[in-house]
């Protein structure tokens, strides 16, 4: 691994052990003492930044040797080689590292003191594998702490390939939730243009798509960019200006590799070299692991304020102990020990080391009192970074797993047998069986392990980045997905702790489409556009949506009912007709005040039971139609209440009976009316029908008809309390079932039929020349009864809950005292207040 490496370039790291004593070939040593060995090309430009990954090595290598606890007697060395960022020469410096020691010798080991271990490399997934091609071939531990394409190390299922970052699988899935809680679902992509980047864009185009997230745009990043040849990069920048602008779409997720923000800035730059449109950029910028804060070379100077706010996925790590005080400690006596550091040195510093061969000018010269503390963070950064720690802890991976090879019986039976440890004839091979099984808490007191897969296990910090003026900024951990956590637990994220854009006046920045739809209103689909863009239309009656942008309102549960304003569900009430409601009360203070009136009538015909107007009329009808009127009036008491088991069997049977009774009482009384005018016609044989025997027989008759009627009903599907949740909107009706309608109707029918027949009957008789003639009355009360009996039936089939019950009553009530009043008032006028005219010469002159 070189931070060496020019702009672009991607380093790798190769480590090897050597014994404390041994025969170990010393090509430098560390500041600590310890033995260093690196290779440096001389670059016209590089990667400051990436020298911290070199120097997070040389400190787990320093700490280790100087542990005494670990690997005893042996001393851990290091080799370092650049991959120029070239597979040609990745191939090249892979097998410089494996056989090269004078002269280059492929499959030939001239120096035996050389004893490669295990490899940790590369930084880009593409170097990874190329390296992985020549080293699979010779079982040698690959252990690379950059970014990888899931699917294609799957695909290719390399054997010593071992991975410090988590599956970038877990990202994908953090990025969707991060999406989900901030309801950003009109966002860009932004990937590099190489075939990573497209696998990427593929992957999270499906995922968006099975999430509800819609792709504004999608944009590549060219993946090299030259700054001397500018037409590519003003095409590419003003392609990129349109999406950019757009104010729907605030979110851009953005894959690459380190060097991708140099890049992605390079080409705002072309846009607007003045940053006069920075804050038209105004977005926030989710960032995959990869991806670092690097302005190299001529870029430099460049603020960073574009991507103030920005949230980034990292690798979980932790402050190591000792790594700052570690780096305070460099100074540039260390360029004698590493090839790279003078490259490093001068270009973070922007001044030359010490140099005989070149004459240069004192402003030009380093003073040494340079302190890595002072550079900008996009430059270096004292804290450790991701990488650095994936490196740390690759590092003790390694020694952990060759520290547990040594200590089995196996390694000390053959070391038994031979009297010593000979290292040089130790294979890298025999190391995977400890390394796959390695497990150890580091110094930062993080749990290190591999998964089935050979990933180490883990999940993703979630991180805001926070810019300053100086070019520098600030990390802070706003949350984390960590796959392996307890349900619930797995996607965490503090929103008051995220920085946004100063544009945004720290208020969550929307991404979407179009106005998110309110509660109370769903979405409708614009033809033509994507399925994020929609317009809003409210909820259909009877349902709600309780949510922003719901696809579809629905139904309340059925003991709720919507709000006006369709956004929310409130309890329905249980209603019944009350005694303690106004119309109940009045309704019941009705039928008994109509009740007693009727008891009262009887009491007078009753004391008056030997007067010739109560004789006339056939006494014990009207004594048993007064009992049945009475009853009348009682029963709407049963309708009146909280419905039961009791009150359902009871109200509509009990109404139907005593209805029909006193029915057939009018009809038997004009029947006798019209037998007795026929019968005293001369040679009539209708004399043996006059008398009390016919007529209570057509009344128990036509009575016994409506009971057999009841008796079926009751028998086959009898009435029963239920709760009807929706026939009113707003409440629960408790109200009684009437279990067969057709029995019900064929009840109301019989009633209605004997009512007709009385009806005609009284209607036939009415002009027939008898004393105190009741039919012209029966009439009139009949004409009232059927009126008001045809009229309540298209009221009762339209009206529901209480109204239902009133309107039964109010027929109830209504028909009785049209019967009462029209049959009896009349007699009872003549009784209490026309006693001369209740005589039996007021008849037989009536007669004459």
């Amino acid at each position: 691994m070189a931070e060496g490496t020019k702009v672009g370039g991607q380093p790798k790291t190769h480590g090897k052990l050597i014994p404390k004593g041994g025969r170990g070939h010393r090509e430098g040593s560390t500041p600590g003492g310890r033995q260093l060995t690196l290779s440096s090309r001389r670059h016209p430009d590089v990667v400051t930044k990436f020298h911290q990954h070199a120097l997070a090595l040389a400190f787990a290598v320093k700490e280790i040797n100087e542990n005494a606890q670990i690997l005893l007697n042996i001393t851990l060395g290091f080799h370092i080689y650049d991959s120029y960022y070239d597979a040609r020469m990745t191939y090249r410096t892979t097998l410089d590292l494996l056989f090269k020691s004078i002269s280059f010798l492929p499959n030939y080991k001239c120096a035996r003191q050389r004893n490669l271990i295990a490899i940790i490399g590369g930084l880009g997934s593409d170097t990874s594998f190329h390296m992985a091609d020549i080293l699979d071939l010779y079982k040698l531990p690959q252990l690379t702490y950059g970014s990888l394409v899931p699917q294609k190390l799957y695909d290719i299922q390399v054997p010593s390939f071992y991975s410090m970052v988590p599956n970038e699988a877990h990202q994908y899935s953090g990025i969707i939730q991060l999406l989900q809680y901030f309801g950003w679902t009109w966002i860009g992509l932004m990937a590099l243009d190489n075939n990573n980047g497209e696998k990427f864009l593929q992957t999270m185009e499906l995922l968006l798509f099975q999430h509800g997230i819609c792709t504004a745009y999608t944009e590549r990043i060219p993946h090299e960019i030259s700054l001397d040849n500018l037409e590519p990069i003003i095409d590419k920048a003003s392609h990129i200006h349109v999406p950019l602008t757009d104010h729907k779409a605030n979110t851009f997720i953005i894959y690459g590799e380190s060097v991708t923000i140099a890049r992605l800035r390079a080409i705002v730059f072309v846009q607007d070299p003045a940053n006069k449109e920075q804050d038209s950029f105004r977005k926030v910028w989710i960032m995959t692991s990869g991806i670092n804060f690097i302005l190299p070379g001529i870029q430099r100077g460049w603020d960073l304020d574009l991507f103030q706010g920005a949230i980034s996925f990292m690798v979980h790590l932790r402050e190591l102990q000792g790594f700052k005080t570690f780096l305070q400690m460099v100074e540039p006596s260390w360029a004698r020990e590493d090839g790279f550091f003078k490259d490093f040195w001068e270009q973070a510093f922007d001044c030359f080391l010490p140099n005989p061969d070149m004459s240069l000018k004192d402003d030009e010269m380093c003073s040494g009192k340079e302190n890595l503390e002072d550079l900008p963070g996009h430059l270096f950064e004292m804290h450790t970074i991701g990488h650095s720690y994936s490196i740390y802890n690759g590092v003790y991976a390694t020694v952990h797993a060759l520290h547990a090879m040594f200590s089995s019986q196996s390694f000390q039976r053959s070391t038994k047998r031979a009297g010593s440890v000979d290292l040089v004839e130790l294979q890298p091979w025999l190391l995977h069986p400890y390394l796959k099984r390695v497990s150890f808490n580091n110094s930062a007191n993080d749990m290190v392990s591999f998964n089935e897969r050979k990933e180490i296990r883990g999940g993703f910090d979630i991180v805001n980045m926070v810019t300053f003026p100086n070019r520098s900024f600030e990390r802070v951990k706003v949350g984390w997905v960590e796959p392996d956590a307890p349900g619930g637990e797995e996607f965490r994220i503090n929103e008051n702790m995220i920085l946004w854009h100063r544009v945004f006046n720290q208020v969550c920045p929307l991404s979407v489409c179009n106005e998110q739809c309110h509660p109370g209103n769903q979405k409708k689909k614009k033809e033509g556009e994507k399925f994020c863009c929609y317009d809003c239309v409210p909820c259909p009656e009877g349902e709600i949506s309780n949510r922003t942008d719901m696809e579809k309102c629905f139904k309340c549960p059925e003991d709720q009912y919507p709000t006006k304003g369709k956004d929310d569900c409130i309890h329905k009430i249980v209603i019944y007709l009350s005694y303690k409601e106004l119309l109940g009360y009045t309704l019941a203070s009705i039928s008994i005040s109509l009740s007693l009136i009727t008891a009262l009538i009887l009491g007078i015909f009753l004391k008056h039971r030997d007067s010739p107007l109560v004789k006339a009329n056939n006494r014990d009808l009207t004594y048993i139609l007064l009992i049945s009127l009475h009853f009348c009036f009682l029963c709407p008491l049963l309708f009146i209440g909280q419905p039961n088991e009791v009150t359902c069997l009871l109200r509509q049977s009990t109404f139907g009976i005593i209805f029909s009774m006193a029915v057939s009482c009018i009809l038997a009384k004009t029947l006798t009316v019209v037998v007795a005018f026929m019968a005293t016609r001369p040679g009539s044989n209708m004399k043996k029908w006059v008398g009390r025997r016919m007529a209570t027989s057509i009344v128990l008759f036509f009575s016994l008809i409506q009971v057999g009627l009841c008796a079926i009903w009751l028998g086959s599907s009898p009435p029963f309390p239920q709760l009807n949740m929706h026939s009113v909107t707003e409440a629960i009706i408790n109200e009684c079932n009437e279990g067969s309608p057709v029995m019900f109707s064929c009840v109301l029918g019989y009633m209605g039929f004997l009512a007709l027949a009385s009806f005609f009957v009284a209607f036939c008789a009415r002009r027939l020349p008898d004393s105190f003639n009741e039919t012209k009355f029966i009439t009139f009360s009949m004409l009232v009864f059927c009126s008001v009996w045809v009229l309540f039936v298209p009221t009762y089939l339209s009206s529901t809950g209480k109204a239902l019950l009133a309107v039964e009553i109010f027929s109830i009530l209504a028909s009785s005292a049209g019967l009462l009043g029209c049959i009896f008032f009349p007699k009872c006028y003549i009784i209490l207040l026309r006693p001369e005219m209740n005589t039996k010469d007021q008849l037989v002159r009536r007669k004459n």
